[in-house]
């Protein structure tokens, strides 16, 4: 079959044919359909992280397809169902995270495209109890996307707790930004969109942001300050350092900054005085849980959230990656096999 292969952490991917897997006990064969290009691939191709995959892998933690096998033992899923490989491969399912309601976090946990082959592939295996269905409402170009953009920022809002007329700043408007925008309008909040290309601005005023500012020409920190002011809620998605800081003096006092970019020289300067006196909360947000998922698929099916994505093919790969660290692609690419 053929699949996109990080051989070597210096070197472009290599599309090359390799043996189809096979199904082991509890787990799916699944022909894949769809896949999408998350800039996580990027740094996992790229060995970016403290803990690095190990080469040769396959990439790709946004996979839609259609069951194809079953494993021995596997109840949870039936030959055609249309189902997702998403980053959580699997967990543990009994450690205090799992059945808490908190699987990504998970210590025995294995991820798509990073610890287990993904989905840039003509075939993949996942765990069955791991892919989640994928409703008939929802296409497959669309649901690559919310297994990983759309699940990721749906939690962080969630966890952040949105609430109703709150200000919510999102940093970054692309893959992720563009549906985090939706998931906060759903919520109630008022969004401002943040990012340095007027492009990505005016499709967030399209998706209905409440105001927009340009980072490139102007400083965020005192135009939102300034024009709404403040956040209380920032949520960053670039992968910036510099971000990071912005979107925390962006908030207001009583404000929560939800981390969910990861950059490779990632750090980030608390001001413990500013902190403290302004009652600020920094949180972690680590995309979605498998009822999270199910979740953002259901509102996709409704027609509460629009997918922005273009189609591509696999041989295409590396090119598809030098366009997404351009900056310039609108929002998502989606791999179609």
């Amino acid at each position: 079959m053929k699949a996109a292969v990080v051989t070597d952490f210096s070197a472009p991917l290599s599309v090359t044919d390799i043996p189809r897997p096979e199904p082991g006990p509890g787990e799916i064969l699944v022909r894949i359909e769809t896949s999408g290009l998350c800039h996580t691939d990027i740094h996992a191709a790229r060995g970016d992280w403290p803990v690095k995959p190990t080469p040769p892998f396959v990439p790709g933690h946004e996979g839609i397809g259609i069951v194809e096998a079953l494993g021995d033992g596997v109840t949870e899923r039936s030959v055609g169902d249309r189902v997702s490989i998403a980053w959580l491969g699997s967990a543990c399912g009994h450690c205090r995270y799992c059945i808490s309601g908190w699987e990504t976090l998970c210590e025995n946990q294995t991820n798509s495209g990073y610890s287990v082959n993904g989905a840039w592939a003509e075939y993949a295996v996942a765990r069955a109890a791991y892919a989640v269905r994928v409703p008939d409402a929802v296409s497959p170009l669309d649901a690559a996307p919310l297994t990983c953009a759309g699940v990721t920022t749906y939690k962080a809002v969630k966890v952040a707790g949105v609430r109703s007329t709150e200000r919510v700043a999102v940093f970054g408007i692309g893959g992720l930004g563009h549906l985090a925008l939706q998931y906060a309008r759903i919520a109630g909040g008022f969004v401002t969109a943040v990012d340095i290309e007027d492009d990505k601005l005016d499709l967030a005023r399209r998706l209905g942001a409440d105001h927009v500012v340009n980072a490139r020409r102007d400083d965020p920190v005192e135009r939102i300050h300034s024009e709404v002011g403040g956040a209380d809620v920032a949520v960053v998605l670039a992968a910036s350092s510099q971000v990071f800081d912005q979107a925390l003096r962006s908030l207001r006092r009583g404000g929560r900054l939800v981390c969910v970019a990861l950059p490779a020289d990632g750090t980030l300067n608390v001001p413990i005085f500013e902190t403290v006196l302004g009652g600020l909360t920094i949180m972690g947000s680590i995309v979605g849980t498998r009822t999270d998922l199910a979740e953002v698929f259901d509102l996709h099916a409704a027609g509460r959230t629009e997918v922005v994505a273009q189609g591509r093919a696999l041989d295409d790969v590396n090119g598809c990656i030098d366009e997404v660290l351009s900056g310039k692609v609108p929002a998502r690419l989606v791999f179609e096999l």
